[in-house]
């Protein structure tokens, strides 16, 4: 009888550790759930994050380096070149990976960002010294990329370049 008793009681006492568990972590997943639903981002955060992409893209621009386009921009990418010429995220590394370009060097510089929410705006100059189908070319350019923070992380989605003539003063 007292044996009986016992295989009671513990079976009564692990259904309510068991159930008081359960509740314990519906309160816990309740809890976080409502922290990422009433959590403000940072913006600072993600400005910085988007240099360090902006700066990697450069890098990666001057080495002819696909991957980080790959990772980065979006599947659906839709951008335009410096002159005019509108391109996917293929045509987009294709030109990146053209035989007929060498870069010496390419920077990005004057970055700066604006964010709301899951979507932020880049800007930058993007300056380069290359030789292209053996002549010496130097530019630079102004560059838009808007951007979306989504499965995991930030994408761009859609970006324009526009060249900088030298020495031009007009005032639009």
């Amino acid at each position: 009888m007292i044996r009986t008793m016992g295989m009671a009681a513990l079976t009564l006492g692990l259904a309510l550790a068991l159930s008081w568990q359960g509740q314990g972590q519906a309160q816990w997943r309740d809890a976080c759930v409502q922290r990422c639903l009433t959590e403000t981002s940072n913006p600072e955060l993600h400005s910085q994050e988007i240099i360090s992409l902006e700066k990697e893209g450069a890098h990666a621009i001057q080495l002819g380096d696909a991957t980080f386009f790959r990772r980065v921009y979006s599947e659906d990418y839709a951008g335009t070149l410096s002159h005019g010429q509108q391109v996917n995220r293929p045509q987009w590394i294709e030109a990146i990976q053209s035989p007929f370009v060498k870069y010496e060097s390419f920077l990005t510089s004057d970055i700066k960002v604006r964010t709301f929410g899951d979507t932020a705006i880049a800007t930058c100059i993007w300056s380069s010294r290359s030789i292209v189908n053996g002549q010496r070319v130097s530019s630079q350019m102004r560059v838009v990329h808007v951007y979306v923070n989504y499965q995991g992380g930030w994408h761009i989605v859609t970006g324009q370049a526009t060249n900088l003539p030298p020495d031009v003063q007009q005032p639009l």
